[in-house]
């Protein structure tokens, strides 16, 4: 974003019931279930969601235990868990099918580690990883907040609350920020669509929606009225699966930075930690916010990029867009490269990637969210490199 003048920037987020979600969620819910059976589990599965249907296709490899009925009854618990008990979408009765094959041998051959061979990647690609100081997470604050709102309505509908009684697991928010010399002072305008009981019209939906926003967004930062769009069509309640067919992988700009920092194009939903398009996409964002966490920089941007089967990456690129502190781009790189290996086996060892630990990152985004050291969450997110990024740099 520039660092000069007036501008608006905007972001959207999604909810755990969007179709698209939903299939994220099911597609992560098979990688931790197998993760949680052999940690050294292979899995790449995609996952389609329509009107009470599941299809689960793709590759593994890992236990026999873990059969189609077994797989079906998991994801009929993420579903329930999301929320989903309608006529057209619905945990209890919805037909789940399971076309999962072993993992290709030519693949195979090249991520595994053998010999004097340390495992490879698991595909070609590039990689970034991004970090500010707009919010206290480090985040772009467009995407921040707009994570925020949603995430906010799904707890209270999680916990019954009477203040969002009538709505739905489905919604999607937009917040458009007006930004002052690089710095975010205020929303000229937000949209939230949610799913909701036929008995709402949409001034009570409205209703409903208004203080949570004004909840979640800074002091003096709600736009006016007339740029409060609630369900602009006037009626959303036919949603989920039901209304709109849902594939893993469809929303990789919401899962990262809002479309304020660069993206590889991979998607990070139901593949296990040999996928650099994960892996190291969490390796990117974990530097990323220790270089600004150090107070090396306001913000960073970091590109790594590998070629399937070879285990070392071919580049690491570092841009910190001007805000440096005194702090020499290439020096960080080759600091950077020191203190992280970034093969995929060092990137899967330094984050513990090994674990079930996948289906809570499927909504609200994969960054900017708080670790959990009992379970072993977000660890990406950590700024434990802080005190060694300072002493590199004489801080």
């Amino acid at each position: 974003m520039r660092d000069t003048g007036e501008f608006l920037f905007t972001s959207e987020s999604v909810s755990e019931g969007h179709p698209d979600k939903v299939a994220d969620r099911l597609s992560d819910t098979v990688l931790d279930l197998y993760l949680g059976a052999d940690p050294y589990s292979r899995v790449a599965c995609e996952t389609l969601v329509t009107t009470n249907r599941v299809v689960l296709a793709g590759e593994t490899r890992g236990p026999d235990t873990i059969t189609p009925e077994v797989l079906a009854e998991h994801c009929r618990a993420a579903i329930r868990d999301i929320g989903y008990d309608q006529p057209g979408f619905s945990w209890r009765n919805a037909a789940i099918k399971v076309h999962l094959h072993a993992q290709s041998a030519d693949i195979a051959q090249g991520v595994d580690a053998a010999g004097n061979k340390d495992e490879g990647a698991g595909d070609q690609g590039m990689m970034f990883g991004y970090a500010c100081r707009e919010t206290e997470a480090l985040m772009p604050a467009p995407l921040y907040y707009a994570h925020l709102v949603l995430r906010r309505i799904k707890e209270l509908r999680h916990a019954q609350d009477a203040s969002v009684a009538g709505l739905l697991p489905d919604a999607k928010s937009q917040i458009t920020l007006r930004y002052v010399d690089g710095h975010p002072v205020g929303a000229t305008s937000v949209v939230v669509s949610t799913q909701h009981e036929e008995h709402l019209d949409q001034n009570e939906v409205k209703a409903l929606v208004w203080p949570i926003v004004e909840s979640c967004l800074p002091s003096g930062w709600m736009p006016p009225e007339r740029e409060f769009y609630v369900n602009p069509t006037g009626k959303f309640v036919t949603g989920g699966p039901d209304g709109d067919c849902g594939l893993t992988g469809r929303k990789i700009i919401v899962d990262t930075y809002g479309g304020a920092a660069p993206h590889g194009g991979g998607a990070f939903s139901g593949k296990d930690p040999t996928k650099v398009d994960r892996s190291a996409a969490y390796a990117c964002r974990y530097l990323a916010k220790n270089v600004v966490a150090a107070g090396l920089a306001d913000r960073c941007t970091l590109q790594v990029s590998y070629a399937i089967g070879v285990s070392r990456p071919l580049s690491l690129y570092v841009d910190l867009q001007g805000t440096g502190k005194d702090v020499d781009e290439v020096k960080l790189e080759r600091v950077l490269r020191e203190l992280v290996d970034l093969s995929p086996r060092g990137i899967r060892e330094h984050l513990q990637l090994n674990r079930p630990i996948y289906a809570v990152t499927s909504a609200y985004g994969h960054f900017g969210r708080e670790p959990d050291a009992e379970m072993g969450t977000f660890t990406w997110e950590r700024p434990d490199l802080v005190p060694e990024l300072r002493a590199s740099f004489g801080r």
